[in-house]
């Protein structure tokens, strides 16, 4: 029997494979319900605190219709909301909060602010994204793809593009976790921290998966079962640096032929949001400034066939649902 309540959602390392596969499952169940109207409000009369020092729109709203399904209430604190690390420091704000709230979502920046807050807080504290990882989306991604697949052993996912933070580490570690194939896709000084690569290649000699670090595209996506991607510069990076990142990285984006050369069966999946057209204010400047009618991927791509992008986005809610569900 496996039991999470109390426990705080950081990052992956922390969990087991059981315990990853307990939430995934916990996730197909509350989305079931919640497809066929039948009410889950088991939370009935607790209370979230929602921390955003970076903003967000399917982290946000995955937290706030995730609460209310399950009956609780929900406090937003923008980055203008709360004193957090400025009047007053990390470790009072818990204190503080652990004594009005029955559980404490923060999405920003460095990771030991978010293992600060867990450590004083007295109650759960979930991971909304942080500069390291970004646990809560790769629950997702897996959630989607078990449902694509059926299952997650032995599938094998290639990252292309930035894998040196929080989704080339934590698509690593999870895969590295449930038996997966990872490989990042990108130029060396792109590649996730050694130290990291060294103990998800731990993890995995047990798990029986396998961690590839791969600078040719064509060869990492070779027999790919999904090929993922994410923007080229995160949030609170200077613009300074899209001249840098699109003159290294072009060459990795995800185009129809990388998708020609995984399986036939490959889906293509981001974390959103994308820069696949000029329709966002961020695309069209950076697009028209370098002669670019995309990033990351085509626009062929990201509307093709192949894409589950948009499962993928709709998934967020159902899973974090379950975090909470889970340990509160």
């Amino acid at each position: 029997m496996i039991d999470l309540k109390g426990k705080s959602f950081l990052k992956l390392l922390d969990f087991s494979a059981d315990e990853i596969e307990y939430l995934l499952d916990l996730a197909a169940e509350l989305k079931a319900k919640k497809k066929a109207g039948v009410p889950h409000d088991i939370c009935r009369g607790k209370n979230v605190a929602l921390i955003f020092e970076k903003t967000s729109t399917r982290t946000r709203c995955a937290f706030e219709v995730g609460a209310h399904d399950l009956g609780m209430g929900t406090t937003y604190l923008d980055p203008s909301g709360s004193q957090i690390g400025k009047k007053e420091s990390i470790a009072d704000t818990a204190r503080v909060l652990g004594r009005m709230f029955d559980g404490i979502e923060y999405r920003g920046f460095e990771q030991s602010r978010v293992e600060e807050l867990a450590k004083y807080s007295g109650v759960p504290v979930w991971n909304g994204l942080t500069n390291e990882f970004h646990p809560t989306q790769i629950l997702a991604d897996f959630l989607t793809i078990k449902e694509h697949f059926g299952s997650l052993k032995g599938i094998k996912l290639a990252y292309f593009g930035d894998a040196r933070y929080n989704m080339g580490n934590s698509l690593m570690v999870g895969c590295a976790k449930m038996g997966m194939h990872f490989a990042a896709c990108a130029p060396e000084k792109y590649m996730p921290d050694a130290a990291l690569v060294e103990t998800c290649r731990v993890i995995a000699a047990d798990s029986g998966a396998s961690i590839e670090l791969e600078t040719d595209p064509m060869t990492a996506a070779r027999g790919a079962d999904v090929i993922y991607t994410d923007v080229w510069v995160s949030m609170g990076e200077p613009e300074e640096v899209w001249a840098e990142r699109i003159g290294e990285l072009l060459p990795y984006q995800v185009s129809d032929a990388v998708m020609a050369t995984a399986k036939k069966t490959a889906v293509f999946m981001h974390c959103l949001p994308a820069y696949h057209d000029h329709k966002t204010a961020v695309g069209k400047e950076i697009g028209e400034k370098f002669g670019l009618d995309c990033l990351e991927v085509t626009d062929s791509v990201f509307e093709g066939r192949q894409s589950i992008v948009f499962d993928e986005a709709e998934n967020r809610m159902h899973t974090i649902k379950a975090v909470m569900a889970a340990t509160v």
